[in-house]
C-alpha cells in the first residue's frame, strides 16, 4: 500500500517555478540588470555604517530583562552616589578608571627594591598626566573621599612600613586605624604564620575619576593619556606592566568591524577560487567558470543589499553582524551547485527557456525549503533576550531573502546568458563560435583550445564530471551494500554515543578578555589579573530590599542568621565582611545605648553616621523607617567564568532561603553573569523551534511524510555531534558561541534537505537505486557547497579575535558533521523505509481493480 503524501504545496509551486525559469530564460537581461541597480541604490546604506554601529557590552552582550539590571536599579534609587565620599566597593556601574598590574620579571618581591622603585616612579608619572592645556591633571579629575584623592593605600602602608621596619598583614591589614583590604591590590603573597607578607609577586593599582557633568569629556582625556603613557612606558626593567581602562574593552569591540573587514574580502576571494577550479571544464564551450565567479558575486551583491536596506533604516549593526557573510556565502554557493547541477541534468538540443523551466523546476524548489526554513528560523530570534542576537537575526534573515531572490534573478539571468552562449557554442573566454569537432587540418594545440560543445548523445546532457561518475558508478553502489549499510548503522551509534557524552560535559560561560584581541593590551591584563589576584574575587552587595526593623532583637538575630548563611559558603572569606549593623550594634554596645528601642535606635544612627560617613551610604533612611540597607562580602578563589557561574547561583539560592526579610545579591559584574541563566534555555529553545519549522516545512514541500521526519531527525543529530565535539575544541556555550551555535544549526538541515528532496523525487524503483540516483545527483554539489564554504570561513582561523576564531570552529563542525549526514547517514536511512512515488500508487491501484 502507498505512503499518504503530504507535498500539498510541492507540485503547484513547481509549476510556478517552471514558468518562472522559462520567463527567465526568455528575457534574461531584465533579471540580470535589475538587481545590480537595486544593490548600488541600497549600498548607499553603508554610509551610515559608523552611525549605526553599537557595541555596547552591556546593551547588547547581556540579556535585556536581567534580574541583576532590576537589582541595579534597585541600588540607583535606594544608595546614590555620594560624590564626596567615594568607594570602589559601592559602585554599581564600572565607572570612569584607569588600573595597571606591576609583576616581578624576575620572580623577586615586588613590594622589595628595585623593583618598588619602578612601581612608584611609574605612579608619579601617571600622576603628571595633564589634558585641557595642561590645566587638568589627576589631582583635579580624581574621585575624592572627605576632600582628597582616593590614592593607592597600597603604595602609603609600603612606603610607612618602610620607614617603621613595620609588617603589612594579609589579606585584611590596617593603616590609619582603618581596615583595608589587601587581597584585590596584592598578588602572589606568601605569608608568615602570623599572616604578615613575607613578599608578593604582583600589584594591582587604581586610579578612580569623576565620572559627573563637564569632568566625564576631561576624564576621558586623561584615559587616553593614560594608555599613551603605559603604551610606550619602557623605563621599568624590574617589573611587567599590563594596564586597563574603564574604555579599553570597549575600543577593542569597537575594532572587531575594521579586522573582519579583510577577513570578509579573503574569504570571498577564497571561494571564488575554489568554485571556479570546481566549476572548471576541459570542454571550451560548457566550461562554468563565469557562472561560478557569478554565484559567488549573487552572495555578495545579496549581503550589500540586506545590509544596506537595514543601515538605511536605522537597525544597530553589532559585531555578531560580521558573521552573517560568512554564513551567507555558504548559503549562496549551496544553491548555486545545485542549479548547475540541475541545468547539467537538461537536455542542451533544448532552447535555452525550456532548460531554465527544468533546472528552476528541480532546482529551485529544494533551494526554498532551505530558504524558507532558515528565515522562519531567524525571525524567530528577533524575540531573543540578547540584543546583539536580534540585531544579527535581522541581518541575517533579510540577506537570506535577498540571496534567495538574487539566486532566481541575478545567478539565474546569468546562467541563462551562459547557456545561450553554449547553445551557439561560443568560446568561454572569447565568446567567438568555435567547432565542435576536432579539425583534421588542426594541431593538437588548436584542438585542446579551440575546439568544444560535446555532450553525451545517449542522455543529451552534458557529460557528468567524474566526480559526479564517482558518485553514481562507485560511491553510491558501494554504500547501499548490505554490510556497508551495517557498518554505517555501527558508526553512526557510535558517533551518537560520543556526541551524548559530550553534552554533558560541556563548559558554559564567558571570558570578557574573549571579546578582546589576544594580544591586546585588555587581553593581556585579565590574564595577569586571573593569574595573580583569583585568590580574592569580586566584593558581593548583600542588599535588604524591603523595610526592616532593625532594631527588634528576634527579627535582627534572624536576618543575622541569614547573612552567616553567605559568609559560611565555601567561596567567601567570613573574615573580609563590612556590616553597617553589626558596626552600629557595637557602637551602641560600647555606649551603653539601648538599640533594641525603636527610637533609641534611629536618634543614634545619625551621632553613628557622622562618625563613619562611609557607612551612610549603605542606609536608605527616611523618616523613621529603613527603608533597604545593604552588606558587603568578600569572595575568593573565582579563577574561570564556569566558577563565577557557580558562585552566582549559590549567592541567589542562599539569598532566596532568608525567610527573615527580602534578600538579593549584586556586583557590577552580575550584569554580564546574568547570561548564564539565560544561554543554555536560549539555545535549547533555537533547536526545538529550528526543528519544529523544519518538520512543518518539510511536510509541505518533501513528497512523503517519513523522508520529512528523518530531515528532522538530522538536526538533533548534528546538534547532537556539534556540541559534544565543542568540547574537544575548548570552545564553551556563551551568548557569542550560542549565536554562532544556532545558525550553524539551521544551516545543516540543507545537506540533509537536498538529498531527501532528490531521493523522493527520484523515478527509480526500489529505495536503494532512489539513494543512488540522489547520490549521482547531488552528492557533488553538496561536496562542493561544504568544502568550498570550509575554505572560504578557514580564513578566520587566523584572526586575532576569539569570535572569529569561534564562528570558524563550530562552522567546521557543522559543515563536517553535516556533510556526512547528507552523504552517509541519510541516504542509508532513507533506504530502510519503502518511500512512494507517482508510480507506486498508480501500480497499486490497478492492482486493487485487478483483483476487484
Amino acid at each position: 500500500m502507498g505512503c499518504r503524501r503530504t507535498d500539498c504545496l510541492a507540485k503547484p509551486l513547481s509549476g510556478l517555478f517552471e514558468k518562472l525559469g522559462s520567463l527567465v530564460g526568455s528575457c534574461p537581461f531584465y533579471f540580470f540588470v535589475i538587481p545590480v541597480l537595486l544593490s548600488a541604490a541600497l549600498s548607499g546604506g553603508f554610509i551610515f555604517l559608523k552611525d549605526r554601529e553599537d557595541n555596547d557590552l552591556e546593551q547588547q552582550f547581556t540579556p535585556t530583562k536581567g534580574p541583576s539590571k532590576a537589582t541595579r536599579a534597585f541600588i540607583r534609587e535606594n544608595f546614590p552616589y555620594n560624590d564626596s565620599m567615594f568607594s570602589g566597593d559601592r559602585l554599581y556601574d564600572k565607572g570612569n578608571f584607569a588600573s595597571l598590574i606591576a609583576v616581578s620579571t624576575d620572580n623577586s618581591n615586588v613590594l622589595a627594591n628595585p623593583a618598588f622603585e619602578d612601581i612608584i616612579r611609574l605612579n608619579n608619572k601617571i600622576l603628571n598626566i595633564t589634558v585641557d592645556d595642561g590645566r587638568l591633571g589627576f589631582n583635579e579629575l580624581c574621585a575624592k573621599a572627605n576632600g582628597e584623592c582616593v590614592s593607592n593605600v597600597i603604595l602609603e602602608i609600603v612606603g610607612a612600613n618602610e620607614a617603621n621596619q613595620t609588617s603589612i598583614n594579609y589579606p585584611v591589614s590596617t593603616f590609619r586605624s582603618s581596615s583595608v583590604c589587601m587581597g584585590s591590590v596584592l598578588g602572589g603573597v606568601i605569608t608568615d604564620a602570623s599572616d604578615s607578607v613575607i613578599s608578593a609577586r604582583a600589584v594591582k593599582l587604581f586610579y578612580y575619576l569623576e565620572n559627573q557633568g563637564s569632568a566625564s569629556e576631561a576624564s576621558k582625556s586623561w584615559l587616553r593619556g593614560f594608555k599613551a603613557l603605559l603604551s610606550d612606558e619602557t623605563d621599568s626593567k624590574h617589573t611587567d606592566v599590563s594596564y586597563y581602562t574603564s574604555k579599553s574593552k570597549q575600543e577593542e569591540i569597537d575594532s572587531h568591524t575594521t579586522d573582519g573587514f579583510p577577513l570578509f574580502l579573503i574569504t570571498y576571494a577564497s571561494a571564488i577560487t575554489f568554485s571556479v577550479i570546481s566549476c572548471l571544464r576541459l570542454d571550451n564551450v560548457r566550461n562554468k567558470v563565469w557562472v561560478a565567479v557569478f554565484g559567488v558575486f549573487s552572495s555578495g551583491l545579496a549581503v550589500l543589499s540586506s545590509f544596506g536596506l537595514l543601515l538605511y533604516i536605522g537597525v544597530p549593526f553589532v559585531i555578531t553582524v560580521a558573521n552573517s557573510p560568512f554564513l551567507i556565502l555558504g548559503i549562496g554557493l549551496n544553491n548555486m551547485f545545485i542549479m548547475v547541477s540541475d541545468w547539467q541534468h537538461t537536455n542542451v538540443e533544448d532552447p535555452v527557456p525550456k532548460r531554465m523551466a527544468h533546472t528552476y523546476k528541480e532546482a529551485i524548489m529544494s533551494i526554498t525549503i532551505t530558504a524558507v526554513t532558515d528565515v522562519l528560523k531567524f525571525s524567530i530570534g528577533v524575540k531573543s533576550d540578547f540584543p546583539s542576537v536580534q540585531s544579527f537575526c535581522l541581518y541575517t534573515s533579510a540577506s537570506i531573502m535577498f540571496c534567495y531572490v538574487y539566486t532566481i534573478t541575478f545567478f539565474g539571468a546569468f546562467l541563462a546568458l551562459n547557456g545561450r552562449r553554449e547553445a551557439s557554442n561560443r568560446h568561454w573566454l572569447t565568446c567567438v563560435k568555435i567547432p565542435s569537432d576536432n579539425p583534421d587540418d588542426c594541431s593538437e594545440m588548436y584542438n585542446i583550445c579551440c575546439v568544444g560543445g560535446d555532450y553525451d548523445k545517449n542522455t543529451g546532457a552534458e557529460k557528468k564530471q567524474p566526480a559526479s561518475n564517482f558518485f553514481k558508478d562507485y560511491y553510491g553502489p558501494f554504500l547501499i551494500k548490505p554490510w556497508v549499510k551495517a557498518a554505517v548503522i555501527f558508526l553512526y551509534l557510535v558517533y551518537l554515543t560520543i556526541s551524548i557524552y559530550g553534552c554533558f560535559h560541556v563548559q558554559q560561560g564567558i571570558e570578557l578578555n574573549d571579546l578582546a584581541a589576544d594580544k591586546s593590551h585588555v587581553t593581556i591584563f585579565n590574564k595577569k589579573d586571573r593569574q595573580h589576584f583569583s585568590d580574592y574575587g569580586p566584593s558581593v552587595m548583600v542588599i535588604v530590599s524591603e523595610e526592616f526593623p532593625y532594631w527588634d532583637e528576634t527579627k535582627r538575630f534572624q536576618l543575622h542568621g541569614c547573612i552567616e548563611d553567605f559568609t559560611r559558603l565555601h567561596f567567601v572569606d567570613k573574615d573580609v565582611y563590612t556590616s553597617w549593623l553589626d558596626s552600629y550594634l557595637s557602637y551602641g554596645q560600647e555606649r551603653y545605648l539601648n538599640l533594641d528601642d525603636k527610637d533609641e535606635f534611629l536618634k543614634n544612627l545619625f551621632h553613628f553616621f557622622d562618625l563613619y560617613p562611609f557607612l551612610k551610604q549603605d542606609v536608605n533612611l527616611t523618616g523613621d523607617a529603613i527603608f533597604a540597607s545593604r552588606f558587603f562580602i568578600q569572595t575568593v578563589d573565582i579563577t574561570n567564568a564556569s566558577m563565577e557561574m557557580e558562585m552566582l547561583h549559590v549567592l541567589r539560592t542562599t539569598a532566596s532561603r532568608c525567610r527573615a526579610a527580602s534578600l538579593s545579591v549584586y556586583n557590577q559584574k552580575f550584569i554580564f553573569m546574568d547570561q548564564y541563566d539565560v544561554v543554555v534555555s536560549s539555545t535549547i529553545k533555537n533547536v526545538g523551534v529550528i526543528t519544529a519549522v523544519m518538520l512543518v516545512v518539510s511536510l509541505l514541500l518533501i513528497p512523503n511524510p517519513i523522508c520529512s521526519l528523518w530531515v528532522t531527525c538530522s538536526i538533533g543529530s548534528v546538534t547532537a555531534g556539534v556540541t559534544g565535539f565543542m568540547v574537544l575544541w575548548d570552545v564553551s556555550l556563551d551568548s557569542i558561541s550560542m549565536i554562532i551555535f544556532t545558525v550553524c544549526i539551521g544551516f545543516t538541515v540543507d545537506f540533509s534537505a537536498h538529498i531527501s528532496y532528490a531521493f523522493v523525487s527520484s523515478s527509480k524503483q526500489s529505495p536503494d537505486d532512489k539513494a543512488v540516483d540522489a547520490l549521482s545527483n547531488l552528492g557533488y554539489p553538496i561536496l562542493q557547497g561544504a568544502l568550498s564554504t570550509i575554505l572560504g570561513v578557514s580564513v578566520l582561523a587566523t584572526s586575532k579575535f576569539h569570535t572569529f576564531r569561534t564562528f570558524f570552529k563550530l562552522f567546521f563542525l557543522v559543515m563536517l558533521i553535516g556533510m556526512v549526514h547528507g552523504l552517509v547517514f541519510i541516504p542509508i536511512f532513507l533506504t530502510s523505509i519503502s518511500c512512494c512515488s507517482d508510480k507506486d500508487e498508480s501500480e497499486d491501484k490497478k492492482l486493487k481493480i485487478s483483483k476487484l
